[in-house]
């Protein structure tokens, strides 16, 4: 039922014939409601806006995650170099995807494949976007291309880094998102006039749009270059090359962990929203839901790499556990908002045992990423993709998907094969798509002799040999001045 509009010609005619002056009386109602209506709507933007600002800030946190998660998986003498390239990340994507990225990728009204408006944020603000949603997307692209850093990390040169961080938040990841989430791109959820295969794709905080994107991308950077030296010997027999430090890889993860509650729930960019007036349940209901199904996937994924690798190897190990919790952030990140608690346990486990089967194929074929980046976001997430077109639930797709009544839904829920077509198509061409771009990009980096150092650099370490030194002093040069000197100590070799 619409609500009434407060007009004083219609409450003048309200009142009694003994009223005086009753269009006056009316006038003055009116005006102080609707001052009250315009003040409602003035904090709704302002909830929503400060909702979205916030989650762009937690998304931005990853950053200081995965610098903190790097340096710990990198070996000491690299430790300056890894944590500079993610500074880079976030500094040079931000340049690019202000001058280009948003506008390729939101810039409406625009085509299937790719924005054409907004260039520098030209016209925003507007009725569409708000600073605080480039903000928000921006925090995404660089998280795309810290991905990426990881797996070609301890052997890359420092100007591959600058292109290929460039390309990648300029072009590559802005193209993609254009087509999965923007309103025009041809495979939107939220294309209404034009839904592909009459569902769309569902990938609701980017398992493909962010996650695939990042792994493949560092996937090819990682085959181009090659392994690093001593990684494998020369029966080919894998050695591994273990990070400096477990501390700083747990201390990034929970950063990351902290931050996956803006990857997610923030995807929503709104929480004002109510499914029906007046009741407890609407949009908060969701958001939290989606923080419940985050937490999940990730925590079931982590203690079944615990018992799995225990089994396999012997061994309670604290790394195998972080990633094993990261590739269950990464699948969920795609069916978060549409899928149950009991779904994302599901999630979970299967994520697990996909990491594990990815890096065991990896190993076989000499497959070297420091940090297993390409097979946690590139192999989790294209599992997010397919369990969300198995368990996505016909009640919250309509609910998070408005405007389209008998979307499919997933097809264990009765909801036929439609998603789950769309969604094998998305990681098809995600994959197609990355191939082209990025995979040129490094080969032609390598051509010319710029994507990797030297081998008496790469042995030496990038911190003394590019960077001016290394990253940890063993020794105080006022102590040394004054007789007490401070040295690192090696361990004992074993008899």
């Amino acid at each position: 039922m619409a609500s009434p509009t407060c007009s004083p010609d219609t409450l003048a005619a309200m009142f009694g014939a003994n009223t005086t002056n009753a269009t006056a009386a009316a006038a003055f109602i009116c005006d102080h409601f609707n001052t009250v209506s315009t003040k409602f709507t003035d904090t709704t933007y302002a909830v929503d806006t400060t909702y979205l600002l916030f989650s762009a800030y937690l998304v931005f946190s990853m950053q200081l995650g995965f610098a903190m998660l790097c340096a710990g998986s990198v070996r000491a003498k690299n430790t300056m170099n890894i944590m500079l390239t993610n500074v880079l990340d976030a500094a040079a994507g931000g340049l690019f995807y202000y001058l280009f990225g948003f506008a390729f990728a939101f810039g409406t009204p625009s085509n299937g494949f790719i924005g054409k408006h907004n260039f520098a944020l030209q016209s925003i603000p507007s009725s569409v976007f708000d600073y605080s949603y480039f903000l928000y997307q921006w925090a995404f692209a660089i998280a795309a291309a810290g991905i990426t850093s990881g797996s070609i990390a301890e052997r890359t040169q420092f100007v591959a880094y600058l292109i290929y961080s460039a390309f990648l938040t300029g072009f590559v990841y802005p193209v993609v998102s254009h087509w999965f989430w923007s309103v025009d791109g041809w495979a939107s959820a939220t294309n209404l006039d034009n839904l592909f295969l009459g569902s769309g794709v569902i990938d609701f905080a980017g398992s493909g749009v962010v996650h695939m994107v990042g792994g493949v991308a560092g996937l090819y950077g990682a085959l181009i270059e090659g392994p690093r030296i001593g990684r494998f010997d020369h029966s080919g027999r894998s050695i591994a090359l273990r990070g400096h430090s477990a501390s700083l890889v747990v201390l990034g993860t929970f950063l990351l962990w902290f931050g996956w509650y803006g990857f997610n729930p923030g995807s929503f960019t709104k929480i004002l929203s109510p499914y029906e007036s007046g009741h407890y349940y609407g949009q908060w209901s969701a958001v939290g839901r989606t923080a419940v199904t985050t937490t999940l996937a990730g925590c079931t994924a982590a203690l079944t790499t615990l018992f799995g690798k225990r089994i396999m190897s012997g061994h309670w190990n604290v790394t195998d556990v972080c990633n094993g919790l990261l590739g269950g952030f990464a699948a969920i990140t795609a069916g978060c908002s549409v899928v149950d608690p009991w779904a994302a346990v599901i999630c979970g486990f299967v994520a697990a045992c996909v990491l594990t089967g990815c890096n065991k194929l990896a190993e076989k074929l000499k497959y070297d990423d420091p940090l297993e980046a390409a097979q946690l976001h590139g192999g989790c997430g294209a599992w997010g993709i397919i369990f969300t077109a198995l368990f996505a639930k016909e009640k919250y797709v309509n609910e998070v998907y408005p405007g389209k009544a008998g979307r499919p839904y997933g097809l264990f829920m009765g909801g036929g094969g439609k998603l789950l077509a769309a969604h094998v198509i998305q990681i098809v061409v995600i994959f197609g798509f990355v191939s082209a771009t990025m995979g040129p990009l490094f080969l032609i980096l390598n051509k010319l002799k710029l994507l990797r150092i030297s081998a008496e650099d790469e042995t030496a370490g990038m911190d003394m040999t590019r960077h001016g030194g290394f990253a940890y002093v063993y020794h105080d040069d006022d102590d040394q001045k004054s007789g007490i000197p401070m040295r690192k100590i090696e361990p004992a070799a074993s008899n």
